[in-house]
Order: C-alpha cells, then sequence, then structure tokens
C-alpha cells in the first residue's frame, strides 16, 4: 500500500492541470446606486415632500425652544424663584414633548424611506442582472475589501437605472 501513494502522487503530477477559465467579474458599488441613481433620486425627493411639514414643525419648535432657553439663562438672575420655576417647567415639558415628536417623525421617516428603497432595490438587481447578461459577465460582486476600478460596473448600473424601460 505504501507503494501505491508514491505512484499516485506521481501520477497526480503527471495529470495535466486543466485550464480553467476564471470567468469574467464585476463589481458594483450598491451604496453609490442607492445614492446617485434616478430611481433613489426620486425617492430622496418624494420622501422629503411627504415629511417636509413635520420638519418645518419640528423646526419651529427648536427655534421656539432655544429662544425660551435663552431668555431663561438671560433673566434667570432677575426673575422671581416662583416665574423661574414655571418657566423651567414649561420648557421642560415642551423639550420632552419636541424629543419624542422628533423621535416618531425619525422613526416614521426611516420605515416610508425603507419601504420605497426596497422597490429601488429591486430595480437595482434586475438592472445588474440585465448588465451582467448583456456583457457576458459570470460574477457580480457588490461588497468588496479591494477591487480594480475596471472591473467596477457601477455606472453602466446607474446608467440602466436612468433608462424608465429598463430593469421593470
Amino acid at each position: 500500500m505504501y507503494r501505491l501513494i508514491p505512484l499516485l502522487f506521481c501520477a497526480l503530477l503527471a495529470t495535466p492541470v486543466l485550464a480553467t477559465d476564471p470567468g469574467r467579474v464585476g463589481f458594483v458599488n450598491a451604496d453609490r446606486v442607492m445614492r446617485e441613481s434616478a430611481p433613489a433620486l426620486r425617492v430622496q425627493k418624494k420622501i422629503e415632500k411627504e415629511f417636509e411639514k413635520r420638519d418645518q414643525e419640528l423646526q419651529r419648535v427648536a427655534k421656539q425652544l432655544q429662544t425660551m432657553q435663552d431668555t431663561l439663562e438671560k433673566n434667570s438672575v432677575t426673575m422671581a424663584e416662583s416665574e423661574r420655576r414655571t418657566r423651567d417647567r414649561e420648557f421642560n415639558d415642551l423639550n420632552r414633548d419636541f424629543q419624542r415628536r422628533r423621535r416618531e417623525y425619525l422613526e416614521d421617516r426611516n420605515q416610508r424611506q425603507n419601504e420605497e428603497m426596497s422597490g429601488v432595490l429591486e430595480r437595482a438587481n434586475k438592472a445588474i442582472k440585465q448588465v451582467a447578461e448583456t456583457e457576458k459577465f459570470d460574477l457580480i460582486v457588490q461588497e468588496a475589501v479591494y477591487f480594480n476600478p475596471r472591473i467596477d460596473i457601477t455606472d453602466k448600473v446607474i446608467k440602466a437605472l436612468a433608462d424608465p424601460s429598463s430593469a421593470k
């Protein structure tokens, strides 16, 4: 049996190594696609418009809080103790309400953005597949520690998403 091992090893070395084609590999920067593609930009504008009134209201309350805080800091020394406590309480109540509304706003906005962006992600995946099939890629990678810029097809995917007839 021990005589067979060197023979098997020699046989393996003598066997011609199959020349394998590594195939065509491409890279897509998914973050860039989700930031710069036409559908992603449309979603961002839609979300901004949808939440514009709530955002303006939050900004108004933030300015009101800042004014209240400035007034308290400036006049606290000259105010009567009862008035200062009343103003402090009003400030704290408004601030608590502001923080709650801001948290709800951010949660609602993030949820809507995630809902809308999932559709963009589907379209982007279809566009990636379309580019890969058209240009005969064997593998498309979306995350990499390093990639050579010559295999980056992100611009092609963004361009494919800009065409309303593609990736639907």
